[in-house]
């Protein structure tokens, strides 16, 4: 039996994570061993954690650790805007620039057809329950700039046409691009000027 066996199947899991490889999942469990009361401990105390309570907001797809997210249940965020995104990731890039206080609803991906993802595995029904119940005035479509996420976006404004203001993210967002890898400055261009669609 090999003697490095359990660190080998933490390189394996660790070079699954996105933007690890195998070298660069081999150097990160090297560092943690070396700094094992540092950081391998309380990293694994933390995964342990997040494994057992972590959970999807019910009502906008969000990740926390309660069934409600904190910006579903503040009352600052009920300015009647809604700003819907693709992934998680993507509502926590919209965070970290600071520029929206209204509420998110998180599709969890874009429709396609060669996936066969249409809006029955998204949560598009959930969203245009959403826009009636919350009295919604406005929907920010703060889809990625890529093909699937403006066939996504044309199909959410079709449905809510002339319910609500429609508007989407405009300069600043490069075709092809997506949220998560954006800087805070570009986000919040696109952010401040938003437009009709």
């Amino acid at each position: 039996m090999s003697s490095t066996k359990d660190i080998d199947t933490l390189i394996e899991l660790m070079a699954k994570l996105p933007g690890l490889g195998p070298r660069s999942a081999r150097r990160a469990v090297l560092h943690l061993i070396r700094k094992r009361a540092l950081l391998l401990a309380p990293l694994a105390d933390s995964m342990q954690t997040v494994a057992a309570t972590a959970r999807e907001c019910l009502n906008c797809g969000n990740v926390g650790t309660s069934d409600i997210c904190d910006i579903c249940e503040s009352e600052k965020r009920a300015n009647g805007i809604l700003c819907v995104v693709e992934d998680v990731s993507d509502l926590w890039a919209m965070e970290r620039a600071n520029v929206f206080k209204g509420r998110y609803h998180v599709l969890g991906g874009t429709l396609s057809a060669l996936d066969a993802i249409g809006p029955e595995e998204l949560r598009i029904p959930r969203l245009i329950d959403r826009v009636t119940s919350e009295h919604i005035t406005e929907v920010i479509l703060a889809l990625n700039a890529t093909i699937d996420g403006q066939t996504t976006a044309h199909y959410i404004a079709d449905l809510l046409e002339n319910r609500v203001t429609l508007t989407s993210l405009a300069q600043g967002v490069p075709i092809g691009g997506e949220l998560d890898y954006l800087d805070d400055g570009t986000i919040t261009a696109a952010m401040n000027a938003r437009k009709p669609i």
